[in-house]
C-alpha cells in the first residue's frame, strides 16, 4: 500500500471539509493507496500527466486532486469546496504549481 504525501496545504484544507466529506474522502483515498480507482473521479490532465480529481458530493461538492503514478507515494495536491460547474482556474493553477514540486519527492 502506499503513503499519502500531502503537498502544500492540502491537509489542512482536506481538514476543512465537513466530517461527512472528510470521511468519504479519506475512504476514496484509501482506495487509491491500494491500487483502485475511486468510486468517482476524472483526469485532470490539464494539471498535469496521471492527476485525478476525486469527486465527493456530500453537503455540496468537494474535490481532492491527486497523482498516483509515481511508486513513492499517492500524492495528493489540493483539495477545495467546488462552488461552481467549472473547476476555477486559481484551483487548476495552484495544483500545477505542486505537481511541480512534487517531482524532487517522487
Amino acid at each position: 500500500m502506499k503513503c499519502l504525501k500531502f503537498i502544500g496545504t492540502s491537509l489542512d484544507d482536506l481538514r476543512d471539509f465537513p466530517a461527512e466529506a472528510r470521511r468519504a474522502a479519506g475512504f476514496e483515498l484509501g482506495f487509491v493507496q491500494r491500487g483502485v480507482e475511486p468510486s468517482d473521479w476524472r483526469s485532470m490532465n490539464e494539471v498535469g500527466a496521471g492527476v485525478r480529481e476525486i469527486r465527493i458530493h456530500v453537503l455540496g461538492e468537494w474535490r481532492v486532486l491527486y497523482v498516483a503514478k509515481f511508486t513513492a507515494a499517492v500524492y495528493v495536491l489540493h483539495a477545495f469546496h467546488k462552488k461552481t460547474r467549472k473547476t476555477k482556474w486559481e484551483d487548476i493553477e495552484l495544483a500545477r504549481k505542486r505537481y511541480r514540486q512534487i517531482g524532487d519527492h517522487s
